[in-house]
């Protein structure tokens, strides 16, 4: 099995302004924001790609670099407002890059020293002079931007917002390069399941390649005798058993493990949606009823597979596991009425990396509502602040985002070979439900580590996709 993937870096485009006028009258000005935005680069480059634009000062340049820009394939461009200087140099920057803008309103320090302040310090910190005009003429032309203000140094705040704007970029550019499998279909009767592959293509930018069973099932069957004890020498190792488990469950589990590796590399897949059913007692049966073992591997390396066919909740599984917070499959199982809390999980795969201590796996003889038996899951995941991530289709037919934040709490739940957490939300449980409906809600969702609404917005505008929270 491969390592877990590497997070992906963003591509952000960096360029300061100012205004061509001022550089005869104040010679030291330009300077200092070159100075300022040698910084401002290198900091951006601890967490994205940079391409560097330097610093324009006149509607011409702009163009120019509008054009290198577009030819630089941007998932977010930052500009650094130095000093004033007019909005028809910068939006052609912006309009050809074709990414959304960070607007940099950094200046040099928390003030002046405004008794003996001349002119040229005053310009150096007029960096706001510039940024409603920005604003206006962006939000006219339909540019999609953020501002982040503080200081170019010493201001933590300011730059912990832009390396969350550069983490949110790089989960968005690795989505909409995502290659998703789709094998075999929605799980019968779950209408709020199906996804038109065409939307997705469409609106996230995502490739869903359609799989049939016997791409797995040909791939399981030509794995090795050497090759399968490996890999059960492997669960052994990664997972804690939870009472007995047969020599053949352990066997049928990696065989099928093995397959699902070998078709995620030859598909190239980054993510997966899976179910199907097949004749009882047959192999297609035992192949599709034995997969939580290998798409709880996936899952671990970066390749969530989500259950029942739930092509939408593999993207915000993807997204929640991009943006360095987990994303386990999960559904709302149960409520405590008289304690608060939800019974949240789910059978089939779960997120090794947000477990408390080792995944434990059971050997369940019936897989409640599907066929066959085999190996399945038990995760707890980590107690403290959850977020819980879905993606879900309005009447409009635009795909939108849903999210709330959470507590996963102590105490015992049902050890019936599913992942199962008790989670309380910051309303009571009716409250709570009855709100979260109204959101027109897919019934599965991504459940992530630590409260990340302040990173979900970010990326919901980053891929123009709505956010419902509750």
């Amino acid at each position: 099995m491969s390592e877990p993937s590497s997070p992906a870096r963003a591509r952000v485009g960096v360029f300061g302004i100012g205004l061509a006028a001022y550089w005869p009258q104040f010679p030291e000005l330009r300077a200092g924001i070159e100075q300022h935005l040698a910084h401002i680069a290198g900091r951006i480059g601890e967490w994205a790609e940079v391409v560097d634009g330097g610093l324009v000062d006149t509607a011409q340049a702009g163009a120019a670099l509008g054009d290198r820009f577009a030819r630089e394939d941007l998932d977010l461009v930052c500009c650094f407002t130095g000093t004033y200087a007019t909005s028809t140099q910068t939006m052609p920057v912006v309009q050809r890059a074709g990414a959304p803008v960070l607007v940099l309103n950094l200046q040099p320090g928390p003030g002046m020293d405004y008794a003996n302040a001349g002119t040229s310090e005053v310009m150096a910190y007029a960096s706001v002079c510039s940024v409603p005009e920005l604003a206006g003429v962006f939000l006219r032309a339909g540019i999609p931007y953020s501002v982040v203000t503080g200081t170019v140094h010493d201001d933590e705040r300011a730059w912990d917002e832009v390396a969350a704007w550069c983490r949110a970029s790089a989960a968005a550019r690795s989505v909409r390069r995502a290659r998703f499998g789709m094998l075999g279909h929605t799980y019968p009767g779950m209408i709020d399941m199906s996804t038109d592959v065409g939307v997705v293509h469409a609106q996230v930018g995502s490739h869903v390649e359609i799989l049939e069973l016997n791409d797995l099932k040909d791939r399981a069957d030509a794995a090795s005798g050497e090759d399968v004890a490996a890999m059960v020498a492997r669960a052994q190792a990664t997972f804690a058993p939870a009472g007995d488990i047969s020599p053949e469950a352990w066997e049928t589990g990696a065989r099928v493990a093995l397959g699902l590796e070998r078709m995620v590399e030859d598909f190239g897949l980054q993510g997966l949606a899976y179910y199907y059913r097949g004749s009882p007692n047959s192999d297609d049966e035992r192949t599709a009823a034995n997969m939580i073992l290998g798409n709880t591997l996936l899952t671990a390396r970066g390749v969530p597979a989500a259950g029942e066919g739930d092509l939408k909740t593999a993207i915000a599984m993807k997204l929640m596991h991009e943006l360095g917070h987990g994303g386990s499959f999960c559904e709302f199982a149960a409520m405590d009425l008289a304690e608060d809390f939800f019974l949240f999980g789910h059978d089939g795969p779960a997120h090794p990396g947000i477990s408390e201590g080792k995944v434990a796996i059971r050997e369940l003889k019936v897989f409640h509502g599907k066929a066959g038996g085999g190996l399945s899951v038990e995760m707890r995941a980590k107690l403290g602040p959850i977020t819980v991530l879905g993606l879900a289709q309005g009447a409009d037919g635009r795909l939108r985002l849903l999210a709330a934040e959470g507590e996963n709490l102590e105490g015992p739940v049902p050890p019936i070979g599913n992942s199962v957490n008790r989670i309380r939300f910051g309303l009571p449980v009716p409250e709570f439900m009855e709100a979260w409906c109204t959101l027109g809600p897919t019934h599965h969702v991504a459940m992530g580590l630590g409260h990340q609404l302040a990173d979900i917005r970010k990326l919901a505008r980053l891929m123009n996709l709505e956010l419902l929270t509750v």
